[in-house]
């Protein structure tokens, strides 16, 4: 690599995780940051204010850089656009490489909806010429407890259905090791996994054993999902990828476990009991 890695969501967990792994390997980096006040102070670094859709801003902050974490933008309607309008500043700045963080079964049917604009990017990311790598990961261990209503009831269609939830400290350490050899990732797709596939019942059992607290889960019918969920006075779009949460757990489509974190680093991934003992509340 001739020069920084580009590095964009510093500011939020996964960005910032592999932005503190590059750092303490003493990687040159640009911080790409919508705030550079929020940005981490880290060394062999410097921060350029850019943002998704800040018109020509990425194609002068990308100059000189050969490789781009793309870490995806926040959910929004027009995330899309975003994502595309991104890209082709990226390939008009001369980035050769840009490593994406997509979804796992991306598709432009994928039941989950915001997969399907994971898919989109992946297609606009091809179609642009550069070379590019996709880490596919899926719904993250981290984001399981936040699911468990005040009540103590986790709630959605899911039915018996399974997912292999990733922890993001797993998606992080493969995305740096990407990073640091990206030739010998081009044109490579990886489903980024956890050890196992859950239930969410599980999920509710491991979280209720390890916490020592009463935790359980309720199988909703989709009705009950978009009507329970009204109170909240969110838009379609966003209601619509919220209860499709579960329905494509439900849908068994991210069921299958890969073997890719511990291919790319070396390390397996941790499992959602080891997450929660290493995360104490």
């Amino acid at each position: 690599m001739s020069g920084p890695i580009a590095v964009t969501g510093s500011t939020g967990v996964l960005g910032g995780l592999v932005a503190r792994d590059l750092a303490d390997r003493d990687v040159a980096q640009r911080l790409l940051v919508r705030t550079p006040t929020k940005a981490p102070q880290l060394p062999n670094s410097t921060v350029h204010r850019s943002s998704y859709s800040d018109g020509t801003g990425p194609v002068e902050a990308l100059g000189g850089v050969d490789v781009l974490f793309m870490v995806s933008a926040s959910e929004s309607e027009d995330r899309l656009a975003q994502h595309r309008a991104f890209v082709d500043s990226a390939a008009a700045s001369g980035v050769r490489h840009i490593v994406y963080t997509s979804f796992a079964a991306a598709a432009p049917d994928a039941t989950f909806t915001l997969a399907r604009d994971h898919y989109a990017t992946e297609e606009h990311i091809k179609a642009s010429g550069v070379d590019w790598t996709f880490l596919r990961d899926g719904f993250y261990i981290d984001f399981m407890e936040a699911m468990v209503g005040d009540d103590g009831v986790i709630r959605g269609p899911a039915g018996d259905g399974r997912a292999s939830i990733v922890a993001r400290a797993d998606i992080a350490r493969t995305a740096t090791a990407v990073l640091l050899n990206p030739a010998a990732h081009v044109g490579r797709t990886y489903d980024l996994t956890g050890p196992e596939a859950l239930t969410l019942s599980e999920v509710a059992a491991t979280i209720a054993r390890v916490r020592g607290r009463k935790i359980s889960f309720h199988d909703e019918s989709a009705e009950e999902a978009y009507r329970s969920r009204e109170k909240y006075g969110a838009p379609d779009w966003q209601v619509d990828a919220w209860v499709s949460t579960y329905t494509a757990i439900a849908s068994d489509v991210m069921a299958d476990v890969s073997g890719d974190i511990e291919a790319v680093t070396g390390t397996a991934p941790m499992s959602f009991e080891t997450y929660l003992r290493s995360t104490p509340r």
